[in-house]
């Protein structure tokens, strides 16, 4: 019967979980369905969101979201095992009574719970669908955060690239204006080796002039205007030297302006292109940042869904073995109460076949009772001898009660 199922069978239960107590699917609270903010599905902008915090305190929100979630799991193994432990009170309640008693009880007890664990079962089963659902869609927000990664990464290489192209445009441009100021040097060089000479040789005409008018004075006596000629010789000489002069430093002035002007223009795009790369380091600073929160989020919701499949794998691997345990234990009250049932039956049939036994001897008994009283002869009730071997009908009639308390319940 019922007494051959061991008493931990059901009483087993699943406490080797623990958490608060919220309630599962089918009791008290149920577990709530997981729901996913909506901002977690927009793509991210590369530019600064001024709502940074806005959405750090969604993030936040969404994790305790997901933490109520996993204590409702939590909460719905609570639940199943304080029915466990209800179920083993009763169990042992019913072991107690033994089994004398009506047993169709035990079959509607034993259906009614085999029918509360398939729900479950059910309930399990497309929490589980719920939640592969879930984490397929995790998975594609995590692919696309990483293709967004892989963009970032590309543009950053490709800025550090343009940056290596500047970076060589301005070394060239400083290469430059090195060479350009170099060539300035030399031509300021050339123009006071041009002023020396100059006066060098204003000194030596000078000095030429008095000597041909001393040998003029000696030589010849004829008045010759040696001034003017010198004069004009000096001017004309000056006039040379104030052109090439003039010459001169209107080149340089002119190259001066126009290598400051390359030289402005190349230092403001050097500053522009530092301000880029200071800018770009800043995006990709943050973008790593961004990237690394991500990433630690999507372990951390990872790590939760693959301990809530693990805790929805054992709760229903639990209900499983405790249905097949209930299912073989009512299968073996089924065969239990079939053989009593059996016995039953068949005490009945020796009950009837006594009972016409009895009423036969009764017969014969009252045949000779009637026959001795009519010959005058008194009898003895309730066990005597008649003379001609047959017990009384007392006797007869104790016997017959005696074999009535043997027929099992029900019977007699």
């Amino acid at each position: 019967g019922l007494g051959g199922i061991p008493g931990g069978v059901i009483g087993g239960g699943i406490s080797g979980f623990v958490g608060p107590v919220r309630g599962g699917p089918g009791f008290p609270g149920g577990i709530q369905p997981v729901q996913v903010d909506p901002t977690l599905l927009r793509p991210v902008h590369v530019d600064i969101d001024p709502q940074i915090q806005q959405v750090k305190c969604q993030e936040k929100e969404q994790i305790k979201t997901l933490n109520n979630q996993f204590a409702s799991f939590i909460d719905k193994v609570r639940f199943l095992e304080q029915q466990n432990k209800v179920l083993s009170t009763k169990w042992e309640l019913l072991q107690q009574q033994g089994p004398v008693g009506p047993r169709k009880n035990l079959d509607v007890i034993f259906e009614n719970y085999i029918q509360n664990l398939r729900r479950q079962l059910e309930n399990l089963l497309g929490q589980r669908g719920q939640l592969e659902s879930e984490l397929q869609n995790m998975r594609q927000y995590v692919e696309e955060y990483k293709s967004k990664y892989e963009e970032e990464i590309n543009r950053r290489t490709a800025a550090e690239n343009e940056f290596v192209v500047l970076k060589k445009d301005v070394d060239c441009a400083y290469m430059t204006k090195v060479e350009l100021e170099a060539k300035v040097g030399a031509l300021t060089d050339e123009i006071n080796f041009l002023r020396c000479i100059y006066e060098e040789e204003l000194a030596q005409m000078q000095t030429i002039s008095r000597d041909l008018s001393v040998v003029v004075s000696m030589d010849n006596n004829r008045h010759l205007d040696l001034d003017s000629i010198i004069e004009e010789v000096r001017r004309q000489y000056e006039q040379i030297a104030q052109s090439s002069r003039a010459e001169a430093e209107a080149w340089y002035q002119s190259r001066y302006e126009e290598l400051q002007s390359t030289a402005g223009r190349h230092g403001d795009n050097l500053r522009n292109t530092k301000i880029e790369i200071q800018e770009l380091t800043r995006n990709v600073q943050r973008l790593r940042t961004e990237i690394e929160n991500v990433k630690k989020q999507n372990h951390h919701l990872q790590s939760a869904i693959a301990e809530a499949e693990e805790r929805g794998e054992m709760a229903l691997k639990d209900a499983r073995r405790k249905l097949e345990e209930l299912e073989c234990a009512l299968s073996k009250d089924k065969e239990e109460l079939a053989r009593l049932l059996k016995e039953y039956q068949e005490l009945l049939n020796v009950k009837i076949a006594l009972d016409v036994e009895i009423a036969m001897y009764r017969k014969l008994l009252e045949g000779e009772e009637n026959r001795r009283a009519g010959e005058g002869l008194g009898t003895r009730a309730g066990g005597t001898d008649t003379g001609n071997g047959f017990p009384g009908l007392g006797g007869i009639l104790g016997r017959n009660s005696s074999l009535g308390g043997q027929g099992g319940p029900g019977m007699g």
